[in-house]
């Protein structure tokens, strides 16, 4: 028998699912027991047993790391106590989730105060609501301010306490925004002026209505030159002074085009009669006079001395002024008119646009072979039109005719056109303006008017209306402030649309200049 009183005794000692009377009381409870006896004078016996009951239920607490060893483990702690002790650090206290800088979550803090205020809203919500008087109602929110810090009523039931942790150096958040604008105020923001009438108006009586001359130039001296039927006038824009330069000698000739060379000095003429005329502009002298076409010059661009002009017959000729025998080579690749040309800034690139439809850009070179490296066929319409962008040496902007009507902007280096835009109107002109980098375009039927573009997204900036016909040729001026107009209403208007730092003002109130061009 005392065999099987062993037995049972050594069973009873390794089950863990009651507790052992003769193991060491766990830290936890001898905590609670050390509390509960300073207390002992003010509990009932009830009040003791109950806490004591309490005291032995399984806490809810994270488990952690044992700290106590594991022979405590080992010495036949039930499965409650070692509950309890891997929930306890090596102080004797509760361990919450560990939390560092640069953790996955932030866990708030949440004071007594609040687990207090929480427990009495939420038995608030059970009791019937009482009714105060206005009066009392301000009291009672002073009150609770004074005592809790806020207002009582208007508290939330789970009030988070604490403030985040920061991030560890070199912390990146990938949901971080990537860029932010702020707005910049009306009351700082300066608005450009752009007048809506010209600064003055100069007459051109007896100007050519050809679509396919250029009769109008604007030279770095700040000189204005207009061919007027036979005539070439000069009209100095700094002194207002007006000059005769040329006048044809057979009655039935006229003035095609008119282009002055880089520095300013020099002006080149194209006439019906195929010739090309260089003039000295400070000795109101003609240097020269080539030949070499056989219908009329109708456009010209200059390359430092090389001077290219465009006729009718659909052949560009390159003249080098400096020397006696002038013509270097011809570009022929147009089947009717040239009636467009221009030198890239770098002076890489000639941009010729023809009746015919076509752009085509070819290369500076003084080799035997003289092919265009690209020929553009997208227009539906004569390409008078051609302007480079200043600030981008490889952009050439250029319009179509009444049956086109488009603006295009390519790149001359790949041959593609970038964007293209239908302005609804014949294009005559194109034209850069730098100061605000803005394209510039003049227009025929059916609008008659210029037009101010951004570039490079072509939104319109501004009309500025007047000419009651098709407007011919446009020129900028050497500081780029202003631009000139001729149309075939027989007048040159002069739109000072691009002055820097123009900021908002009133209506000028003067009447517009008008002058006499002869």
């Amino acid at each position: 028998m005392s065999h099987f009183g062993f037995e049972n005794d050594i069973h009873n000692v390794l089950r863990l699912d009651m507790p052992i009377t003769n193991a060491p009381m766990a830290r936890w409870q001898r905590k609670a027991s050390t509390s509960s006896s300073t207390n002992a004078s003010s509990l009932s016996p009830n009040k003791s047993m109950n806490r004591s009951a309490s005291l032995s239920k399984t806490p809810s607490k994270t488990p952690g790391k044992c700290h106590m060893g594991a022979a405590h483990c080992r010495a036949g702690v039930s499965s409650v106590l070692h509950i309890r002790c891997l929930s306890t650090g090596k102080n004797g206290k509760t361990q919450n989730t560990p939390s560092k800088a640069g953790g996955d979550r932030f866990i708030p803090t949440r004071n007594n105060k609040q687990l207090d205020v929480a427990s009495f809203l939420i038995s608030k919500e059970n009791e019937p609501v009482e009714e105060t008087t206005s009066s009392t109602a301000p009291n009672q929110k002073a009150w609770s301010v004074t005592l809790n810090g806020y207002d009582i009523e208007e508290a939330k039931i789970l009030h988070l306490g604490g403030k985040p942790l920061n991030a560890p150096e070199g912390y990146q958040n990938n949901l971080k925004v990537l860029y932010s604008q702020v707005a910049t105020p009306d009351s700082i923001r300066k608005s450009r002026y752009i007048p809506s009438v010209p600064e003055r108006i100069l007459d051109a009586p007896d100007i050519k209505n050809d679509f396919y001359l250029n009769l109008m130039d604007w030279g770095r001296q700040n000189m204005l030159a207009v061919g007027l039927a036979d005539h070439v006038y000069l009209w100095d824009a700094g002194a207002g002074d007006i000059v005769l330069l040329k006048k044809m000698e057979e009655d039935n000739e006229f003035i095609c085009s008119v282009s002055w060379s880089k520095d300013g000095n020099f002006l080149a003429i194209g006439t019906s009669d195929c010739k090309v005329e260089l003039w000295d502009v400070q000795y109101q002298k003609r240097l020269r006079s080539m030949d070499g076409h056989s219908a009329r010059v109708g456009c010209l661009s200059w390359n430092d001395h090389v001077l290219s002009s465009g006729s009718r017959s659909g052949l560009i000729h390159q003249h080098d002024v400096r020397v006696a025998d002038h013509h270097i080579f011809t570009f022929g690749g147009h089947t009717q008119e040239v009636c467009g040309l221009t030198w890239s800034p770098d002076g890489k690139y000639l941009a010729s646009g023809g009746n015919d439809n076509m752009v085509y850009i070819w290369p500076m070179t003084s080799g035997s072979e003289h092919q265009a490296i690209h020929a553009l066929s997208e227009h539906q319409g004569a390409v008078k039109a051609l302007a480079w962008c200043p600030w981008q040496p490889n952009i050439l902007a250029s319009g179509g005719g009444t049956s086109d009507r488009h603006i295009r902007i390519w790149n001359a280096n790949s041959g593609s056109c970038i964007s293209a835009l239908d302005t609804c109107s014949q294009i005559s002109s194109l034209v850069f303006a730098p100061n605000y980098k803005e394209l510039v375009s003049g227009h025929g039927f059916a609008h008659d008017k210029v037009i101010i573009w951004k570039y490079p997204s072509l939104t319109k900036v501004a009309e500025l209306e007047g000419h009651e016909d098709r407007v011919l040729n446009l020129a900028l001026s050497p500081d780029g402030s202003t631009v000139a107009s001729v149309a075939a209403d027989e007048t040159i208007r002069l739109w000072k649309s691009f002055e820097k730092d123009a900021v908002k003002k009133p209506k000028p109130t003067s009447s517009i200049i008008q002058q006499h061009i002869r």
